[in-house]
């Protein structure tokens, strides 16, 4: 009822938007000012907490804008930040009044600097490199200066140059040893000859790149403004283009093509924030979240650096038709650097649905259910959502004989809040699972009213830093009901909001400008029962274990304007009495995790992760380079044994989908090495063992037995 009124008043909004910009008149760059205003009057108007476009405000959109071009500091000069300067402190008034000009001077001046970079690398690599000089380079952009002359800018650009170059050469000189063991006969390139070709491939990495840049129109540099702008009032209001709408619309839908990873900006490449379950590169199990993506290359094409490049435009090299190659040179999270061939191809929807699986251990069973997802049809919700999915999947485990329930909500980024509110039904009678307030304080309560209960018995839920959004409003309710025991990360993502999309030719319908795409603004935040937000500070597991990303900031809290963290009045609802002793649970799950080895190895491994990337000066010396190359290869090869633990727990698929193997091969791989990796998992271990304690302390209420879903 209460997103109908904020629709509904939105809807006004819209009406009374399109009125104000069909009257207006623009003399220059017409459909740039128009999407300016249109877009800074839905966010004053329609934002959960709309901004002051003040001084302050203008500040932080040149800082951030100059960054989102030039992140490296290897274009603008401190010249040229001298001249923006002169609207450091008016782009507030800019905005408010449709003008551009700071635009244009910083794209004019960008496009300038870019082709006098292109004399500069070829005069770099035009020169061989000394790699027997101890120097290094420093990849902490945020705390260098612009350059103060051209000498200073090519020096710059010589030790980048010369670190890109190094991973080739070093590549190169190992290929001439293999085909030296491999031939005899075969004449060794000489170190001068390897160390030119490996200039030569740097320079047709730069070349791709930047006829790639020279591609792109003024138009993908405004939607770069534009989203500057718009990311100053929280990380997921944006602006999309019309082909990024039509790319988010296929996302949203369940189905796009491409690596099936979502990828994050950062100085050094595009690093994988997510993994998509069912696309290719988790098929492939190449790249983890953390690995950073620095070069781009098609089939049989030379590779283009995609470092500096911004992220919309990185995303175009590597999306693609199905079927097709694409080639990633990465950094992993250990620092050691990698080429992947990934085939692009359809996300497999199957994939992101639920499974479960029984867990065996001795003569106990318990059941495993794995949701990627909060899915729904929202045209046919009855038809399939994640909450009647996950419904049928406890029958038949309760049919095999389950004890103990484990649904695993890790890297399950959110979804439909309905199917949320449906499942929390699943676990609890009746009573409130979510409250969600607007911009005008007003709340509204959300609640499980039907008195049904699927499962009654002892209940675990998986999460980890990327379980986000609904999977954080089912956590918490069930956290606040003390009806299942939270074990996972130190906390979820931490996103407490909720956003819609607003198509802005709803908006505007003047036909000369044709699609101005669509802007999704954050309308709602979300409360938990207890009345805390679940915004920035997610939900605190009840049993932390480690995992390799503890040291590092992830979610929401490494994320520029994230909403504040806040509380309101706790809905009216009664804690769950299904426990004898849930303390003392939770007491005996600590002291275990505590003598745990394969637990202290991550704790290790995760230390030695967070140490990698502090690490910000890198040697340009040959050896230097190689030594360090060899100690990560090596610590890197030392946490290997993480993925050799076993657990002695036993994984079976259910009898209904075993009787599916006979016709269906490529679901019984699937499903085989799915429970492999179960097998290897100590959080999946120490979730048993929980179950197991809860099963000794469970109060079996005897009224709620009969029950069935």
């Amino acid at each position: 009822m209460k997103k109908n009124l904020v629709l509904g008043f939105l809807a006004v909004l819209i009406a009374v938007a399109s009125c104000s910009f069909t009257n207006k008149t623009f003399e220059n760059n017409d459909k740039d000012k128009l999407l300016l205003d249109i877009i800074t009057y839905i966010l004053e108007k329609g934002h959960y907490a709309p901004k002051d476009i003040n001084d302050d405000f203008s500040v932080s959109v040149f800082e951030d804008f100059i960054d989102v071009l030039d992140p490296t500091k290897r274009y603008f000069q401190a010249e040229d930040i001298r001249d923006f300067e002169q609207y450091k402190f008016q782009i507030d008034d800019q905005i408010k009044n449709t003008d551009i000009s700071f635009f244009n001077l910083v794209h004019e001046r960008y496009i300038q600097r870019m082709d006098e970079v292109k004399v500069i690398i070829d005069e770099v690599l035009d020169e061989p490199f000394d790699y027997t000089i101890e120097e290094s380079i420093n990849s902490d952009y945020d705390k260098r200066p612009f350059t103060s002359s051209k000498a200073e800018l090519k020096e710059r650009w010589r030790k980048q140059l010369k670190f890109w170059t190094l991973n080739t050469f070093d590549t190169k000189l190992k290929d001439e040893i293999e085909k030296k063991k491999d031939d005899p006969d075969y004449t060794s390139l000489s170190m001068a000859q390897v160390e030119k070709e490996s200039r030569d491939v740097t320079r047709n990495t730069l070349k791709e790149f930047f006829d790639f840049v020279d591609n792109l129109e003024r138009k993908d540099r405004f939607v770069q403004f534009i989203n500057t702008i718009v990311d100053k009032f929280d990380p997921h209001t944006a602006y999309f283009a019309p082909e990024d709408k039509d790319y988010f619309d296929r996302q949203i839908s369940g189905r796009f093509e491409g690596i099936g990873a979502r990828l994050q900006p950062e100085p050094e490449g595009a690093k994988i924030v997510e993994i998509i379950s069912g696309g290719p590169v988790w098929r492939g199990q190449l790249l983890e979240v953390g690995d950073e993506i620095i070069k781009v290359g098609q089939a049989n094409e030379t590779p283009v650096n995609i470092v500096g490049m911004p992220l919309d435009d990185a995303v175009k090299l590597i999306k693609g038709p199905k079927g097709t190659t694409v080639n990633l040179t990465v950094r992993k999270v250990d620092g050691t650097i990698e080429e992947v061939a990934i085939v692009r191809d359809v996300v497999e929807i199957e994939e992101s649905y639920a499974k479960s699986a029984k867990v065996i251990k001795k003569d106990e069973k318990f059941g495993l259910i794995s949701l990627p997802g909060f899915y729904a049809d929202f045209k046919d919700y009855a038809d399939r959502n994640a909450a009647s999915d996950v419904a049928k999947e406890i029958e038949r485990l309760k049919e095999e004989g389950m004890e103990g329930l484990i649904l695993d909500l890790r890297d399950n980024g959110g979804g439909s809040l309905r199917t949320a509110i449906d499942m929390a039904g699943l676990f609890i009678k009746d009573g409130p699972v979510v409250q969600v307030r607007a911009s005008d304080n007003d709340k509204m309560v959300y609640e499980d009213k039907d008195e049904r209960i699927q499962w009654d018995g002892p209940l675990v839920i998986l999460v980890n830093e990327f379980s986000a959004s609904a999977s954080e409003i089912l956590a918490a309710a069930m956290q606040d009901y003390k009806r299942a025991i939270i074990i996972g990360s130190n906390q979820t993502f931490g996103k407490g909001t909720v956003q819609t999309m607003y198509p802005l030719e709803n908006v505007v319908h003047v036909n000369e400008y044709g699609d101005l795409g669509a802007i999704k603004v954050t309308i709602q935040k979300f409360y938990r029962v207890n009345g805390e937000s679940n915004q920035l500070e997610g939900v605190k597991s009840d049993v932390v274990i480690p995992d390799r990303y503890r040291y590092i900031v992830l979610g929401e809290k490494g994320q520029a304007n994230a909403l504040n963290w806040d509380k309101i009045d706790a809905a009216n609802y009664k804690v769950w009495d299904g426990y004898i002793d849930f303390e003392k649970t939770l007491e005996e799950s600590n002291k275990r995790i505590a003598s745990n080895p394969q637990i202290e190895l991550i704790e290790e491994n995760a230390k030695w992760l967070k140490e990698q990337q502090d690490e910000t000066s890198m040697p340009l010396n040959y050896d230097l380079y190689k030594a360090r190359d060899k100690e990560s290869r090596e610590k890197s090869d030392y946490f290997k044994k993480l993925s050799e633990y076993d657990s002695k727990l036993t994984f079976e698929s259910l009898k209904y989908e075993q009787e599916l193997f006979t016709k269906d091969s490529v679901l019984r791989e699937k499903r085989n090495r799915w429970h492999i990796n179960l097998s290897k998992d100590v959080y999946i271990e120490e979730a048993i063992n929980v179950l197991r304690d809860l099963k000794l302390n469970n109060i079996k209420n005897e009224k709620l037995a009969h029950v069935k879903g």
